[in-house]
């Protein structure tokens, strides 16, 4: 999509809709809500790093090397089976992802703080028009073609819905799906919900959707197959020239994060070997200062997935 040295490969940009700008490649924005949570950074296994509620009973686990890039869920009890599962999957934004986790960590303090099992225990309400809410409330529109027994709601530029199946079932089964994007390993994100989800959790994740706001990746991140559907600002040309000129001085952690990105960015644009090795010196500086860890993988870095991804773990 773009040449090794093109300058403008790296260049942020603000991207809209926010559905379409796909994953940048980390997991922070989803993790954030949960950042004081435990973490268990995982060496071995397809599971890189896991997240759960103090008790255990909602766990977030991030698969940077798979195609299901997210597995979220909740129990009754830390060596229950999961009551429900949430699966993201490698082209989702993290920003979807945080509507789920803000909404699952609300949940969880109410819970602290009342003595009650907690919402996110609660499973599905009726009408199904609850979890829609958002999107309809956004001018999404419901699809007159869509088979029997599903709903399915559009949004205006007919690039993303949500498919709400009730036929059949089984616990297990996905009875909601968020989709946006082309058809197609590398264009289309997907968010899949089992059956006893909480409708207000779905339709947390599905308020993210309907924002209109964009959100900054870099350009080599976007898929040259969504540029035609995607509106990208260079963030430079968004920033007033005078803001610009009194910005602030860098901190020493500005000062890091800059290096580390240079350093990747120096990496990538080498043979494919050096390169390998430069990002993980990149990533071991990077986690030595921001984790105050060694040996394990940041969740900006090693779960990044390549520009090229060669076939898919588990695909579609």
């Amino acid at each position: 999509m773009y040449a090794p040295d093109d300058p403008t490969r790296y260049q942020e940009v603000l991207v809209s809709p926010m559905y379409l700008a796909g994953s940048n490649g980390t997991g922070e924005a989803g993790f954030a809500p949960v950042a004081h949570w435990p973490h268990q950074y995982l060496d071995e296994g397809p599971c890189q790093l896991l997240v759960t509620s103090p008790d255990q009973r909602i766990r977030i686990g991030w698969f940077g090397d798979d195609f299901e890039l997210w597995k979220i869920s909740a129990s009754e009890d830390a060596f229950s089976a999961p009551r429900w599962r949430a699966t993201f999957n490698h082209v989702t934004p993290a920003e979807m992802v945080a509507g789920l986790t803000a909404a699952l960590v609300q949940d969880y303090d109410e819970a602290l703080a009342s003595d009650t099992p907690g919402r996110f225990l609660s499973g599905p309400t009726v009408p199904w028009r609850d979890t829609v809410r958002p999107l309809t409330d956004a001018g999404w529109n419901l699809d007159g073609a869509a088979e029997l027994g599903t709903v399915e709601i559009i949004a205006p530029d007919d690039q993303a819905g949500i498919l709400i199946d009730r036929r059949g079932y089984g616990s297990d089964r996905t009875t909601v799906e968020l989709w946006a994007g082309p058809p197609g390993w590398g264009t289309r994100a997907e968010a899949a919900f089992t059956a006893r989800t909480p409708s207000h959790l779905i339709a947390a994740t599905a308020a993210v959707m309907a924002k209109s706001g964009p959100v900054v990746r870099e350009r080599h991140q976007i898929d040259r197959r969504m540029q035609h559907l995607v509106t990208m600002t260079p963030v430079a040309s968004a920033t007033p020239i005078a803001e610009a000129q009194v910005s602030r001085a860098p901190t020493p952690l500005d000062v890091r994060r800059t290096a580390v990105t240079q350093a990747v960015h120096r990496a990538a644009r080498a043979p494919r070997t050096a390169a390998d090795l430069r990002v993980m010196a990149a990533q071991s500086r990077s986690t030595g200062l921001a984790q105050k860890r060694t040996g394990h993988p940041a969740i900006g870095t090693s779960a990044r997935l390549p520009a090229s991804s060669p076939t898919p773990r588990r695909g579609r």
